[in-house]
């Protein structure tokens, strides 16, 4: 089952997909919304969806190629954007290992990238009931970041570059028992900025902090052993890079299981009501072969099993920087 979130001449509206169309969910106008009302009633999700869905139904072809009044949202969000956490896993894939290695290599071999990618390795995968060793964590932003399918992701005055990391994000709210939830997964596109991330390895947080994309759709209980997929860059309606990629548990050094525990053990990030965006890592991306983004490109992101394609324009603003004064109160 996959779910979708539209706004348009009847305002916020949820649907399942059915091939080529849109079945309108009634009663709730968005998917956390629904999953509150189901963890409360205490049924699955799918029964949620299932007995709520109604007769009307909206064209899928238009609404995702921009040819309707309706338009696609992020498949979750928050009425409170600031209780919305978007967070990830880095290191998790032996290419995305090799890509930092080269970026921040020395005379110190291996760098701590790939000694931190060699612990996932060696104890990322905890029997049942234990705990592995801790992945590399990153903070995105709040709700505010997420941007949907055909949104442009900006490049702003203070970055340096600007480019995809195409990855599956799971999608979790936290029950009123403080107990976190896996609603189901999306498609994503990280976006960071690897030029200033390349210059020190210690910018790594700094360079996460940028609107991401997930999307169009997001699926419930999807199988995650092993997916694979396409990440491509479009130029001027060709396009002029493309790279098979692939994720799921058996190619990464961490079990979801460990990446979902260390990512909630932390007491904050368990408050009742707040939902979470969790990128799982990329297998490839396009800086990692030399190519630089300019602004026009379009970035699309698919994974098997996942919907259709996640396809965002990049652009890069071209005002220069300006510096922020703090005054006092």
């Amino acid at each position: 089952m996959h779910l979708i979130q539209l706004t348009g001449p009847q305002g916020r509206r949820i649907g399942v997909i059915q091939g080529d169309r849109i079945q309108l969910i009634a009663g709730a106008e968005s998917i956390q919304a629904l999953a509150t009302a189901a963890l409360e009633d205490r049924i699955p999700l799918s029964a949620a969806v299932t007995a709520k869905l109604g007769a009307e139904f909206l064209n899928y072809d238009a609404i995702y190629h921009a040819a309707s009044e309706w338009q696609i949202l992020p498949p979750i969000d928050h009425p409170e954007p600031a209780r919305c956490m978007v967070s990830g896993t880095g290191l998790s894939h032996i290419r995305s290992a090799h890509n930092r290695q080269a970026m921040h290599a020395s005379d110190e071999h291996p760098t701590d990238s790939m000694r931190m990618y060699q612990w996932g390795l060696e104890g990322g995968r905890p029997a049942p009931g234990e705990v592995g060793v801790s992945p590399e964590w990153f903070y995105k932003g709040t709700g505010t970041t997420l941007r949907a399918h055909n949104q442009p992701l900006d490049v702003p005055p203070y970055a340096n570059d600007g480019g995809e990391e195409p990855e599956i994000a799971g999608v979790y709210i936290v029950d009123s028992s403080g107990a976190p939830r896996r609603i189901g997964m999306v498609a994503g596109n990280e976006f960071s900025d690897h030029e200033f991330e390349k210059k020190n390895y210690l910018y790594l947080a700094a360079s996460k902090l940028r609107m991401c994309a997930i999307g169009p759709e997001l699926a419930i209980d999807p199988d995650f052993s092993l997916v694979s997929g396409e990440v491509a860059i479009e130029r001027d309606g060709r396009a002029m890079w493309s790279k098979q990629i692939h994720t799921g548990e058996s190619v990464m050094c961490h079990s979801l299981a460990n990446l979902e525990h260390h990512h909630f053990k932390f007491e904050p990030h368990r408050r009742p009501g707040d939902v979470h965006v969790h990128f799982f890592g990329a297998d490839a991306f396009s800086f990692g072969e030399g190519v630089r983004l300019v602004d026009g490109d379009i970035m699309q992101v698919q994974f098997a099993g996942f919907g259709r394609p996640l396809r965002n324009p990049i652009h890069i603003a071209t005002s220069p920087d300006h510096l922020v004064v703090v005054q006092a109160v």
